[in-house]
């Protein structure tokens, strides 16, 4: 596999690996390459999250189990009912 880098991406994968804290700008990019896999996959979850959480309120407001508030003192006033 070859991969092109922008200068800068270049430099920082160099500084990277001259800090000492890889021994080269493989170790650097597979760093990289796992936060970025780790960091898409728990994006999809909360993707995944969100979208049940939005089917699972759509499906209460079509079973009519939702409240309409007119105004900022209904909202308050339900709140100080809970």
């Amino acid at each position: 596999m070859n991969l092109s880098l922008t200068p800068q991406l270049g430099a920082f994968v160099g500084k990277s690996a001259e800090s000492g804290d890889y021994n080269n700008a493989s170790e650097v990019v597979r760093e990289v390459l796992r936060l970025f896999k780790r960091a898409t996959q728990e994006r999809t979850t909360k993707l995944a999250h969100l979208r049940s959480a939005l089917a699972e309120g759509e499906a209460a407001i079509s079973r009519g189990e939702s409240h309409v508030f007119n105004s900022a003192q209904e909202l308050d006033h339900f709140f100080e009912q809970l």
